[in-house]
């Protein structure tokens, strides 16, 4: 019985004690919280714990989709889409699969339906792919997956929404632009026909064609790199002087020259969007404002065979015209080239080409619309050895001498003699085929000379 005393009395007398204290101490602290914190703070602190403890959270939904209420393309909804992808993990059990022809991996994605959950800066975050249905012209709802691009939603603690609206949604456009500038997969933007509305639709642009493989004069083709690399370092010169951040160039020459050749090479030199336009397929000013309003920034506007529309010959025919039979007038593509409309954006690049110079209207050749011209001329005898070396890998051949005195003596476009070079796999007999392409056609040019 001793041995039970000794050894439990003393503990539970330990206990009692330390309980004593802390009471004690507990007391005097709140008297003393009474008496030095103020009664009004007092009531501020104990209504902040009540509504911590007592808080239900409301939540906030943002839509997003893939048009901004008609005005064009939606970047967020192209930005929400590449990062949603990144944001997938093994507990996302809806999503859909898929493989490019021109990409190497399987792409996966959140299924019409499907949901991802994602944190920024410890904020909980649920994104849902609302799968919506679309109407058919008879009015019926079709439940086709694909039939209309799903809108994304992001739900979250209302409480958050200025660090949702200003930092999370700038942290998803900065990871998307560098996905962008990882992958470097440029778009080439063109219409089908005249029935969608000013619409764009867009495939991935991979031309191959770049600086280095351009069948052009060496000296020709640094004054384009040197006048592109200019005009990209000039943003700040451009805002000073008061003029829009564009630069047009016309690149003239008949079929054959190349001209497709080099605005893919600037493309690929800039990493910038095509937007292909066919001025035949424009209905109005109205339509034609609208598509040009829908480019991006850091793209490039090509504007083919722009000859071969009678509206941008000579602007005294489009004044008499009745306007219900024109489809738009000069002035109007004068005016989003250059005027009001040409600064609704900036590092745009417009290319014109033709085939015939001399027609078109002196407005549209002037510096400030299209301000550097280019001759895509017939090929001369440097712009053929970038295609011997391009096509058959050689420096300097035997046949080179009597080829470069035809090519000087004829007019061939580039196209025709990389045709011939692609006839053998040898040097020798792809040469001898060129050098006999070259024999018929002097032949040919001088028999019509004695025709005439």
């Amino acid at each position: 019985m001793e041995d039970y005393y000794s050894k439990h009395i003393p503990s539970n007398v330990s206990l009692l004690s330390a309980y004593s204290s802390i009471s004690t101490s507990w007391v005097l602290l709140k008297t003393a919280y009474s008496q030095i914190i103020p009664r009004r703070l007092q009531d501020y602190v104990i209504s902040k714990l009540k509504n911590y403890f007592s808080y239900k959270p409301s939540y906030t939904h943002f839509i997003i989709y893939e048009t901004w209420d008609g005005q064009g393309r939606n970047e967020l909804y192209d930005a929400s889409q590449a990062y949603v992808s990144t944001i997938i993990g093994p507990k996302n059990q809806k999503l859909k699969v898929g493989k490019l022809e021109q990409k190497k991996n399987v792409s996966i994605a959140i299924a019409g339906g499907g949901e991802v959950e994602d944190t920024f800066r410890g904020i909980h975050i649920t994104w849902y792919c609302v799968k919506e249905k679309d109407k058919n012209s008879n009015g019926d709802s079709s439940g086709r997956e694909g039939a209309k691009k799903s809108p994304y939603w992001i739900v979250f603690d209302s409480q958050y929404m200025e660090i949702i609206k200003k930092d999370y949604l700038d942290h998803i456009l900065k990871n998307y632009n560098a996905l962008k500038a990882k992958e470097k997969v440029l778009k080439l933007y063109t219409r089908f026909s005249n029935y969608q509305g000013g619409s764009w639709n867009a495939v991935e642009f991979h031309h191959p064609s770049t600086f280095d493989t351009l069948a052009m004069d060496p000296e020709q083709k640094k004054r384009i790199i040197d006048d592109l690399d200019r005009f990209m370092g000039k943003k700040e010169f451009y805002k000073g002087v008061g003029k829009a951040w564009k630069r047009g160039y016309l690149l003239y020459g008949p079929p054959g020259t190349g001209k497709s050749s080099l605005i893919a090479a600037m493309a690929n030199y800039l990493n910038f969007n095509v937007f292909e336009l066919e001025l035949s397929s424009v209905c109005s000013d109205v339509e034609l404002r609208k598509l040009l309003l829908h480019t991006t920034n850091r793209s490039i506007l090509i504007i083919e065979d722009i000859d071969c529309n009678s509206e941008v010959h000579d602007r005294s025919n489009n004044e008499s015209e009745n306007k219900f039979t024109r489809t738009f007038t000069l002035s109007t593509l004068l005016n989003c080239v250059d005027g009001l409309w040409s600064s609704c954006g900036e590092a745009r690049i417009i290319v014109f080409t033709t085939n015939h110079k001399d027609i078109i209207d002196p407005a549209l050749l002037r510096p400030g619309r299209m301000d550097m011209h280019i001759n895509m001329s017939y090929c001369t005898t440097k712009a053929f050895r970038v295609l011997a070396y391009n096509y058959l890998g050689v420096h300097h051949h035997k046949l080179f001498d009597e080829i470069d005195a035809l090519i000087e003596s004829v007019n061939v476009t580039p196209a025709c003699l990389a045709e011939e070079l692609m006839k053998s796999d040898d040097a020798d007999a792809a040469l001898g085929e060129v050098l006999t392409f070259l024999k018929s056609a002097k032949s040919e040019e001088n028999e019509n000379q004695k025709t005439i």
